[in-house]
């Protein structure tokens, strides 16, 4: 477990080191706002079936740790690749290719977590994970804001430096972290009518919230819209991860005795006030406030909701269950952002975010439905073997 979160923190030093950047790199090889939604929610779409099969096949096989090499090395290799892109399109199918690495090795990565742990820790656990991931989310942005800096402009530098924490990542995958079976370890038919009626409703209220919640991206790109030094959006999006990591692990453990739907239900509620602020409001200092908020929202949400798909599915179906919940989040992206995209460019800047607060909120309100319709009290003791 341990050393599954060290890994994701190097990684995510690697990643974020990128991702903090790329808007204005994009923006400086002449990509429009649309554009840059467009590719990120591609990248991430068309890779998201990857996510599904991969789980299925680790369930299958009983095993998650073949998965995860290759999608570690995948990504280590392509992230200095970027310092060669001169054309958006370049970004487009950089980005694709490592996202197929995310895809590959993200379900079985949160099956080995899921299946390591007792089922009244999962909350804690993954609240670990969480922290651990953005521990690197915090480092990541704040080497970059370094390197942009003392090197204004020096993309090409962030790009080839970010290599170094990802390959520490691959070489912890490969030495340190054991193998946990799902199952009995042997090959096995699976079949997705295992799966209860209660996590295809849950899926449904995740593509619900997916759809207002494109990328990132454009809230960094609305930041740097202010006219603040380009230097420091890094510095801003580290705030967010920052908080994110404070909080991870005491609301993890708080998921373990309350339940997640109520943690689910506080985080989307946040998250939709944000992004009704980041709609109605023009000024970096309100946002620096905001992202402090979003931070709030990623810690109550993101580890509750993978806890959730761990509670309400037996260990056998881990792996796809994981798969479907990440391809979910996947695809639904790519129309989430290019309807953010395109509100952005033809509606104004603040449209896409008050789309945003308007699914979240429908999703808040979904998920309490769930909770009285299972009558969902303390998820994590509720139909295990379902």
């Amino acid at each position: 477990m341990f050393y599954t979160g060290l890994t994701s923190f190097f990684t995510d030093t690697s990643t974020k080191m990128v991702y903090s950047v790329m808007p204005m790199f994009l923006m400086s090889i002449g990509a429009s706002k649309t554009k840059i939604a467009l590719i990120e929610g591609i990248a991430e779409s068309t890779a998201s079936l990857l996510k599904a099969l991969s789980g299925l096949w680790s369930d299958k096989i009983g095993k998650n740790k073949p998965f995860m090499i290759f999608g570690y090395v995948l990504t280590a290799l392509i992230t200095p690749v970027y310092a060669l892109a001169g054309k958006p399109v370049h970004i487009l199918w950089l980005r694709f290719i490592e996202r197929i690495g995310k895809g590959v090795r993200t379900a079985p990565r949160d099956s080995l977590i899921s299946s390591s742990v007792g089922k009244e820790k999962t909350g804690r656990n993954f609240g670990f994970h969480k922290a651990m991931d953005n521990s690197g989310a915090i480092l990541g942005p704040l080497a970059a804001f370094a390197i942009l800096y003392f090197l204004p402009g020096s993309y090409s530098t962030v790009f080839v430096l970010s290599a170094i924490p990802a390959l520490i990542g691959v070489i912890i995958i490969i030495f340190m972290i054991a193998e946990a079976h799902n199952g009995s370890g042997e090959r096995r038919k699976v079949s997705l009518k295992e799966l209860p009626a209660k996590f295809w409703f849950y899926l449904f209220i995740i593509f619900i919230f997916s759809l207002g919640n494109s990328t990132d991206a454009l809230l960094l790109v609305k930041t740097a819209d202010t006219g603040i030094n380009k230097a420091y959006v890094p510095f801003i999006y580290m705030i967010f991860n920052t908080v994110s990591v404070i909080f991870a692990i005491p609301i993890g453990k708080l998921s373990d005795k309350k339940g997640r739907t109520v943690m689910i239900v506080t985080g989307y509620l946040i998250y939709s006030a944000v992004y009704f602020l980041f709609g109605r409001f023009n000024d970096a200092g309100i946002f620096i406030a905001l992202f402090v908020l979003y931070g709030l929202y990623s810690a109550f949400a993101d580890g509750s909701q993978k806890s959730l798909v761990s509670d309400i599915t037996s260990k056998d179906m881990k792996g796809t269950a994981f798969g479907l919940y990440h391809a979910v989040l996947g695809i639904s992206l790519l129309p989430a952002s290019i309807i953010a995209g395109y509100l952005y460019d033809s509606r104004g800047s603040g449209a896409p975010f008050y789309f945003g607060s308007v699914m979240s909120l429908s999703a808040a309100v979904l998920m309490v439905i769930y909770r009285f319709k299972y009558r969902v009290k303390d998820d994590f003791k509720n139909n295990h073997s379902a």
